[in-house]
């Protein structure tokens, strides 16, 4: 089987390639904007072949899997901070639902029996109500963002060309997850590295948080690209799949976690800036549909996920000092 991931230099995309590559008859392409620049897909390139491109290009990416030929196409390309897109929606939309619609387009012409994965967000489904907790596939879409839009976008472009060309097309909807090499955009992330900071004495004593009292279900990343590998090969063409473990914790839980695997006393004060104009009280997520369809079922406790998530981070310092 010959697979091919966009977004392999990144968070979520170097863990699929990490897994895919453990598996026996996978062979593993990557889509990258910069063959100089392979980010956390670095160690990788004695193992995967990459091929030059922005999802952004059609030309590019029609070369790419042109080029290719995989059997699968897992498309983790795109931007994945909310923040980010409320400063750039125009952009955070020709990342994700654009460059979708490219590869749907080069997969259609260049190899089209393969299947492809949509990764999409929990955040599609917005201002859920508290009846609706935990969420499954049916629930209304009310994305209350830019990025949450572009990826009901994305997500749809996945839907209609699965029943109007036949696109072997199976989307997913991410909920939170996390572990090393994530960027500090992200809440567990911007912790850990705070702590890592602090211990090493580069930062003052004190940690900057937002919101604290949102609820979220958090993933370890290694568990959520083993889901991703088995919806795109396994699922139903043209289902959905939520992602997730089906457990809510509180941000302040999960700061209170990290505080607790800190080798020093942290000051925690809240900052303003860190506050989204709009942020959902709750989502939790069901994804009994996910274990039926494939067997899928999370592995990694959440403790384990954040001790790895401070190592990596209390690394990273370390080499910067």
């Amino acid at each position: 089987m010959r697979v091919l991931i966009t977004g392999i230099s990144g968070f979520a995309g170097s863990h699929l390639a990490e897994y895919c590559l453990a598996r026996s008859g996978v062979d593993v392409v990557g889509l990258v904007r910069d063959p100089a620049r392979l980010g956390h897909a670095a160690h990788l390139t004695a193992r995967c072949q990459f091929l030059p491109g922005d999802v952004r290009d059609a030309v590019a990416v029609h070369a790419a899997i042109a080029q290719a030929a995989p059997d699968v196409v897992l498309n983790l390309a795109g931007q994945a901070s909310v923040a980010l897109a409320f400063g750039d929606p125009a952009g955070t939309l020709m990342d994700n639902a654009a460059g979708q619609l490219n590869v749907i387009q080069a997969v259609l012409r260049h190899r089209p029996q393969a299947r492809v994965l949509v990764v999409g967000s929990a955040y599609e489904y917005g201002l859920v109500r508290p009846e609706e907790n935990p969420i499954n596939e049916s629930a209304q879409l009310r994305p209350t963002d830019p990025y949450a839009v572009s990826k009901v976008a994305q997500d749809l472009f996945g839907y209609q060309y699965a029943v109007s060309h036949r696109l072997q097309a199976v989307r997913v909807r991410a909920f939170n997850h996390t572990g090393p090499r994530q960027s500090d955009d992200f809440v567990a992330s911007r912790f850990a590295r705070q702590i890592a900071e602090i211990e090493s004495g580069t930062r003052e004593p004190v940690m900057t948080v937002g919101n604290l009292t949102a609820v979220r279900d958090f993933t370890d990343v290694r568990d959520v690209v083993r889901a991703y590998f088995l919806a795109a090969t396994k699922g139903q063409p043209g289902e959905v799949y939520n992602v997730g473990c089906g457990i809510g914790r509180r941000i302040e839980e999960l700061l209170g976690m990290l505080l607790g695997l800190s080798r020093v006393p942290v000051q925690v004060k809240e900052d303003p800036a860190l506050l989204r104009p709009l942020d959902v009280p709750t989502l939790v997520c069901d994804a009994t549909r996910l274990h039926q369809h494939t067997g899928w079922e999370p592995q990694m406790p959440l403790e384990r996920t954040l001790v790895d998530l401070l190592d990596y981070w209390r690394q990273r310092v370390a080499a910067a000092s």
